[in-house]
């Protein structure tokens, strides 16, 4: 099967879907707020755009699809307040793989937005959304349509090897001075096989492996199971920009985030303290398509097991970090 059918979040809002098991990508995008705030602010107080166009790509389903939407409005909610200009309509594409749980995100549309104009008050302008199945490894929009485009925790996945990637960049879909902030998973290390970028995978490679020498799975399926990533450090990323030439680097900065997304929440009750279980949960949410493709679904439980066991004994030995490489980017006029 084809790595883009399987490359999707686990959908639903089970015990095991990524809604509920994405705490981590929620503080990461909380953590970039002040770049995404100086972004959308500069370009609304630039163009005074009336209809407000933005994409959000690798959007997923759950509480994060949204929330990085609402944050960027609610910055241009303030300005238009602030400024005494009357609130632009809003476009929002919200673009992932075909897979993806796109049901749910519908569903949840309605809510939201009540929600959101409860909060903001009737002067807020009206809000429409698209969903746009695809990869972003090629275009997907028209050209010079889009104001803003924003991406967390997705570019680091390769659904294929992209095809003339020189010339693969959302530039020709923005418009001039358009805005674009990506966060992903990288590295500080120029060094691609960095335990700082691997070795959480290396963890789950070693749960497989001890299955496959109690004899539970064979040995040729796991050596031809691959994790389609690609960490990036910044000053890979900051060549490929130059080299490109359509973007200025208003910001490229390297950052940490937990392993287990509870650490730093001092409210959450006794029965999250288990990190191991946290973590395993939050990977399981995102592998699982990918293991149940390629192994089938008998293994799955076995598998996370033996994987908490193993990121518990790491947890305890070492702190454990994500690095995130985020950038903020404007298209040259």
């Amino acid at each position: 099967m084809e790595v883009f059918q399987v490359l999707h979040m686990n959908g639903g809002n089970g015990e095991t879907s990524y809604a509920n098991n994405s705490l981590l990508q929620n503080n990461v995008i909380s953590l970039t707020k002040p770049i995404t705030e100086e972004a959308i602010t500069d370009l609304y107080c630039r163009k005074c755009p009336t209809n407000l166009i933005i994409a959000d790509m690798g959007c997923s389903s759950g509480p994060n699809t949204l929330f990085a939407v609402s944050e960027l409005i609610k910055v241009v909610e303030k300005l238009c307040q602030k400024l005494n200009h009357q609130s632009p309509e809003y476009q929002v594409f919200l673009n992932d793989l075909p897979g993806n749980d796109f049901n749910t995100i519908f569903n949840s549309l309605q809510g939201f937005k009540d929600k959101f104009r409860t909060e903001m008050g009737e002067s807020f302008g009206p809000c429409y959304f698209n969903g746009v199945p695809g990869s972003f490894y090629g275009r997907i929009f028209p050209s010079k349509s889009l104001h803003f485009v924003h991406s967390s925790y997705s570019l680091q996945w390769l659904s294929k090897v992209p095809l003339g990637i020189e010339n693969n960049c959302r530039a020709e879909e923005l418009v001039e001075g358009g805005r674009v902030v990506l966060t992903f998973l990288g590295r500080r290390s120029e060094d691609p096989s960095s335990k700082e970028c691997c070795y959480i995978w290396e963890l789950l490679a070693m749960a497989l492996n001890d299955m496959v020498l109690e004899g539970l799975i064979e040995e040729e399926p796991v050596d031809s199971f691959n994790i389609p990533q690609y960490t990036p450090s910044p000053s890979e990323v900051k060549l490929e920009v130059l080299k490109e030439g359509s973007f200025v680097i208003n910001h490229l900065v390297a950052s940490e985030a937990n392993w287990n997304a509870y650490d730093s929440d001092l409210n959450v009750s006794e029965s999250f303290n288990d990190g191991g279980y946290n973590v395993a949960k939050c990977m399981r949410a995102v592998a699982e398509p990918m293991l149940v493709s390629h192994f089938g679904e008998g293994i799955i439980e076995e598998v996370f097991v033996r994987y908490r066991k193993n990121l518990v004994d790491c947890m305890a030995r070492e702190k454990t970090k994500f690095i995130n490489v985020v950038v903020s980017m404007t298209k040259k006029v």
